[in-house]
C-alpha cells in the first residue's frame, strides 16, 4: 500500500471520528435545551355561520388528520368544559393552572405552557387543546409516551373531567 493511500484513509478516518463526535454533542444540546423554535403564521379567526357541526364527536377528526379515540366503552361526556387543570403528583402537586381556550403545550421546553422538568418529559411532550365543547390531549410523538388513565396516548384524544393524565412523573387531571 502506497504512502499516498495510507495518508488518504488516515485523513478519511480521523474526519469521520469528528463528524462522529459532532453529531453526539448535536443531539445532547437538543435534547438539554431544545430544538429551534419556528413561529407559526397566525391564521385568521374564522366567524361560525350556523349551527355547530352535528357529527359526535368520537367521529370528528383534527386538524392533524388523526381521527379522535374514545375510552373504550365509558361514554366521556362532559356537561361543562373545564375550567383548570390540577397536578395531583409529581414535583409540582397541588399546582394549579388556569385553562383558556388556547391550546396548551406540555414539555422541557421553556416556551412550553406547562412545563415539566424531569428525565421522563421530552423537549416537545404533549399538546391539551379544545376542541369544540371537550378538551384533547395529543401526544407529540415523545419518547416515554403520555398515559390516559393508564392508557397510552396514540391519536388525539378527549379528556373527560377528573381522570388522571400521566407526563413522565407526573399526572394531572382537568377540573372545572
Amino acid at each position: 500500500m502506497s504512502d499516498l493511500t495510507l495518508l488518504i484513509f488516515r485523513v478519511g478516518f480521523l474526519a469521520l471520528l469528528w463528524a462522529f463526535v459532532f453529531a453526539i454533542v448535536y443531539a445532547l444540546r437538543s435534547d438539554l435545551f431544545g430544538g429551534r423554535v419556528r413561529k407559526l403564521q397566525e391564521q385568521p379567526a374564522a366567524v361560525p355561520q350556523g349551527p355547530p357541526n352535528p357529527t359526535p364527536p368520537a367521529v370528528q377528526s383534527l386538524p392533524t388528520g388523526a381521527p379522535m379515540a374514545t375510552q373504550g366503552s365509558k361514554p366521556m361526556a362532559t356537561t361543562k368544559t373545564a375550567s383548570r387543570l390540577v397536578i395531583t403528583s409529581g414535583p409540582k402537586s397541588g399546582l394549579e393552572i388556569p385553562l383558556g381556550t388556547e391550546p396548551l403545550t406540555i414539555g422541557r421546553s421553556s416556551e412550553s405552557g406547562f412545563q415539566i422538568r424531569d428525565d421522563y418529559t421530552s423537549t416537545h411532550h404533549a399538546r391539551l387543546l379544545l376542541w369544540g365543547e371537550e378538551w384533547v390531549i395529543q401526544d407529540l410523538d415523545s419518547t416515554n409516551g403520555t398515559f390516559l388513565d393508564g392508557k397510552r396516548v396514540s391519536v388525539p384524544t378527549q379528556v373527560p373531567m377528573n381522570t388522571p393524565v400521566k407526563v413522565g412523573a407526573t399526572s394531572f387531571e382537568l377540573r372545572r
